[in-house]
């Protein structure tokens, strides 16, 4: 697939680049896809729920009234699940969510997520570019010339740039990654992905082997 290459001005650039079929055109396997995001998103909780258990409630033993002969229930405890203040049955108690995928899915669902923003013409490639210092009107400069004010972006970028990062970091919708910490979740989270030149090549190498 040939796309044409943009500069941080919203202009077409002569040149082109072709991305890799094998990264950025497959058919996409939506069950890796499922896989990947439901575990980015359980290794996300923390898993510090918790509720009181009858063995953890303060209060008394004592039997509330007699058992027999009252025309009701016995009630053995102030601690039961049926009176206010009780304890809670079966409720949640603090656990770890994550589970593991193996390598090959993960990478699978990435290039999925990729090929799936490719057919949608959801991936603009732009020239490198940095900044003198970290200032967020440059960054929304190159939205309003992109025309992608307001959309939900992801700019991958082939190394940590202070400047680039500090710039994006006020807009809400805008988010910086390096394309070696690229997932499924963030791929597809956005709207429009912009990838710098340079990390086009850094993806595909990294998705190829």
């Amino acid at each position: 697939m040939e796309i044409a290459i943009y500069n941080i001005k919203g202009g077409m650039t002569d040149r082109k680049i072709t991305l890799d079929d094998s990264v950025f055109g497959i058919e996409p396997n939506d069950n890796a896809i499922y896989l990947d995001v439901k575990q980015y998103m359980a290794n996300k909780r923390q898993g510090t729920h918790a509720s009181l258990e009858k063995s953890m409630i303060s209060g008394s033993t004592k039997k509330l009234k007699r058992q027999k002969g009252t025309g009701g229930a016995r009630a053995g405890s102030i601690k039961s699940p049926l009176f206010r203040g009780g304890a809670r049955v079966f409720g949640p108690q603090p656990r770890d969510y994550n589970f593991k995928l193996n390598k090959k899915l993960k990478k699978l669902a990435r290039i999925s997520a990729l090929s799936y923003k490719a057919k949608e013409n959801g991936i603009m490639v732009l020239e490198d570019f940095t900044f003198d210092g970290p200032k967020t009107k440059n960054f929304t400069e190159i939205l309003k010339n992109l025309k992608m004010e307001g959309n939900k972006i992801l700019l991958v970028v082939s190394a940590n740039d202070e400047n680039i990062l500090l710039s994006s970091r006020n807009l809400k919708k805008v988010k910086v990654m390096r394309a070696a910490d690229l997932n499924t979740y963030e791929i597809l989270d956005a709207k429009n992905l912009l990838i710098l030149e340079s990390s086009v090549k850094e993806i595909e190498k990294i998705h190829q082997n």
